[in-house]
């Protein structure tokens, strides 16, 4: 029996975020089991899809701060004008910071650099459109982008507003909200989601832990 094409689609997608080749085998392994025809084809598609990068040609830049770093936290770390004070979090391509800038003012921010060994075109690739998604929002309830580089070894880096606040639904059990005011803060939740999807851009990854709130004037944000 045929497996659909959504079902390859979707398996497809998931192996793209995988971070190495051993991760995408496991994760074949768990989803495709002993059905040897539906990893073949999706392992077709990963191959054509590496193979179309490549024939788009450009230099991938190196991995890391320095190279050969691993993913350990880099705190203390110089990064152009910003100095690396704490590590916030990690996702599947990057890690984020809370910084120091210290030039052309002194502020604290928070910093996204791409993870080492993360150098491929295709998530280099997915970096910058992340990069250009948030640069092209300019809503009170998205942080904003405020600059963006590349460390000296080619590490691709951007830098947002530092959003001093917890995750949505630890903020509501914490404060033991009612129904109302939990419904009331999740409609700013869906102001912002309706400003990016009219900018054209899915986030794809919404879950409590992306969105934080914080009090301002004494209003839940």
């Amino acid at each position: 029996m045929k497996t659909p094409n959504a079902d390859i689609r979707a398996i497809f997608v998931q192996a793209l975020e995988c971070e190495s080749e051993n991760a995408v085998e496991m994760y074949l392994d768990q989803v495709c089991g002993p059905n040897v025809r539906l990893r073949r084809d999706v392992k077709e598609l990963l191959r054509a899809h590496q193979d179309a990068g490549e024939f788009l040609g450009g230099t991938s830049p190196g991995s890391g701060i320095g190279q050969g770093d691993s993913n350990a936290d880099l705190s203390g770390t110089q990064v152009g004008p910003y100095k690396l004070l704490e590590l916030l979090g990690e996702g599947g391509m990057g890690t984020v910071y809370m910084a120091q800038q210290t030039l052309p003012i002194k502020r604290r921010v928070a910093i996204k650099l791409i993870k080492p060994g993360m150098d491929s075109r295709h998530v280099i690739g997915r970096f910058e459109a992340e990069r250009q998604a948030l640069a092209m929002m300019d809503h009170p309830n998205i942080a904003k982008i405020l600059d963006a580089g590349m460390t000296e070894s080619g590490r691709p880096y951007f830098v947002m507003v530092l959003v001093k606040g917890i995750p949505i639904t630890q903020f509501c059990d914490e404060h033991r909200l009612d129904t109302v005011t939990r419904l009331k803060l999740f409609q700013q939740v869906c102001h912002a989601v309706q400003h990016a999807h009219q900018k054209g851009v899915i986030h794809r990854d919404l879950k409590p832990s992306n969105i934080l709130v914080a009090r301002y004037d004494d209003e839940p944000v």
